[in-house]
C-alpha cells in the first residue's frame, strides 16, 4: 500500500502558558517550522480567543498544519498534515516542541490515502492532460 500524505497528530503538554496566548508567536512559529520543513506556504490565518487561547492555520502546498493551544491547561493540539516526499513532518513536530516549551509529548502518524497500486509509483499530482472522472 502506498500513502499520499503522512499526518501526525500531535498533543503537547506542559507548555509554556503565555506563549500559547501570544497569537504573533504562534503564527511565527507555525509559519516557521513549515519553512525549516521546507513546505511551501500558501497563507495563513490565525484567530486569539477571549480571554486567551489561540487557532490556527497554515497551508502548504503539501497540505496544512494546524494548532488550537489551552493556555489554562499549558496544552496544544497540533495537525501536521503533508503530502508528497519533500516533507519530513516531524521536522515540524521537533521544532514546534521546543518553540512551544512543550515537556511531555503523546503523538500517533497516520498515512493518508492508502492505495493498492502494485508496483507502479503513487503519483501526488496528475498529469497536466490528466482528466478527472
Amino acid at each position: 500500500m502506498q500513502a499520499l500524505g503522512r499526518q501526525i497528530l500531535a498533543e503537547f503538554y506542559n507548555c509554556n502558558s503565555e506563549v500559547l496566548k501570544d497569537e504573533k508567536f504562534i503564527e511565527e512559529a507555525m509559519v516557521n517550522a513549515c519553512i525549516i520543513g521546507k513546505a511551501t506556504v500558501v497563507t495563513h490565518t490565525f484567530h486569539s480567543f477571549s480571554p486567551f487561547g489561540v487557532s490556527g492555520v497554515v497551508v502548504i502546498a503539501e497540505s496544512h498544519v494546524a494548532i488550537h493551544t489551552w493556555p489554562e491547561h499549558n496544552y496544544a493540539a497540533v495537525d501536521i498534515f503533508t503530502c508528497g516526499e519533500t516533507i519530513e513532518p516531524w521536522v515540524l513536530f521537533d521544532f514546534l516542541k521546543e518553540k512551544l516549551g512543550s515537556t511531555h509529548v503523546s503523538h500517533m502518524e497516520l498515512k493518508r490515502g492508502l492505495f493498492d497500486i502494485g508496483d507502479a509509483k503513487l503519483k501526488f499530482k496528475p498529469d497536466q492532460d490528466t482528466e478527472v472522472a
